[in-house]
Parts: structure tokens; C-alpha cells; sequence
């Protein structure tokens, strides 16, 4: 793990209700949050140095970002629209069902072009997720990437 002061130390997802388990993208999620913590970048605006702890929710069909110190003492709350996000976590969805599909009867070179499409619609999200942060917090790609995997693993839980 990285000593910067401008990271996040402790992660909460509030997944919201109960359901069925995904284990494909349980999987991802566990591996993201485990992937975060170990290397990140994440600087709220006006922030005093971190470490940061960070309780990640959607809420009435919004995204909360939710930034403490370390100790639990309240930094700032960020909230976005999960509107401009939504098409993408959509393409995002399809696209891993088809790869996970794919995984069980398809030829490598069709696993391997699905997964270049899966990777490049993560991409595209993390690189919006970084453009709605812009000015409020400033995270890396990986974080960024990290950071769209979770939520997409939040609306996941959230869709009704």
C-alpha cells in the first residue's frame, strides 16, 4: 500500500438490499476494493490530506460519494446524477454477460475480442467517471477504474 496522503484507506459500499448473488460480479467487486486499497489517488477539493475513508452508496437514484477522515470525522459529501453513467453501465452489463457467456462454450479468439469490447466500455466509463469528479475529486485512470467497477456492482444491487 502506498503512503500518500491522498488515498483512500477504507472503503464502504452500501449495497443496499439484499438479492441474488451475482458470483462473477461478486468477484470483480471483492477484487476492485482489494485493487483500490492497495493503490489509488484520491484528492477531494478543499480537503486536508488523508488518508480517506470512503462510503460509496447510490440514494434516491444518485450517487454518494461520501468522504471522511480516516477516523470517521466527516470531509465532505459529494453527490452526482447517475443519469450521464447510466448508458454506459448498461453496455457495461450486456457486454459481461456476453463475455461470461462466452467463457463457457466460445472459441478463444471470440473470448478475446468480447473482452477487448468489455475492457474498452470500462475504459470509456472510468474516463466519464473521472470527467463528473473533475473539479471535485481528483482520482487517477486506475483509481477511476476501480472506482466504476464498484459502482456498477451499486447499481447492480440498486436496480429494482
Amino acid at each position: 500500500m502506498t503512503d500518500s496522503p491522498h488515498r483512500i484507506a477504507r472503503i464502504n459500499l452500501e449495497l443496499g438490499r439484499p438479492g441474488v448473488v451475482d458470483v462473477n460480479a461478486d468477484h470483480e467487486r471483492r477484487i476492485a476494493v482489494a485493487d483500490l486499497l492497495e493503490a489509488n489517488f484520491f484528492r477531494p477539493e478543499d480537503a486536508a490530506d488523508g488518508p480517506f475513508f470512503l462510503r460509496l452508496a447510490i440514494e434516491d437514484d444518485r450517487l454518494v460519494f461520501d468522504v471522511r477522515e480516516d477516523d470517521d470525522t466527516p470531509v465532505r459529501v459529494f453527490v452526482f446524477s447517475l443519469g450521464p453513467l447510466r448508458r454506459i453501465i448498461k453496455d457495461y452489463f450486456l457486454i459481461c454477460e456476453s463475455y461470461y457467456e462466452a467463457v463457457r462454450d466460445a472459441s478463444l479468439q471470440q473470448i478475446e475480442a468480447i473482452d477487448m469490447g468489455r475492457r474498452g466500455v470500462h475504459n470509456e466509463g472510468s474516463t466519464l467517471l473521472r470527467e463528473r469528479l473533475a473539479g471535485k475529486i481528483e482520482v487517477d485512470f486506475d483509481t477511476a477504474r476501480r472506482l466504476f467497477t464498484l459502482i456498477c456492482a451499486l447499481h447492480r444491487r440498486a436496480a429494482p
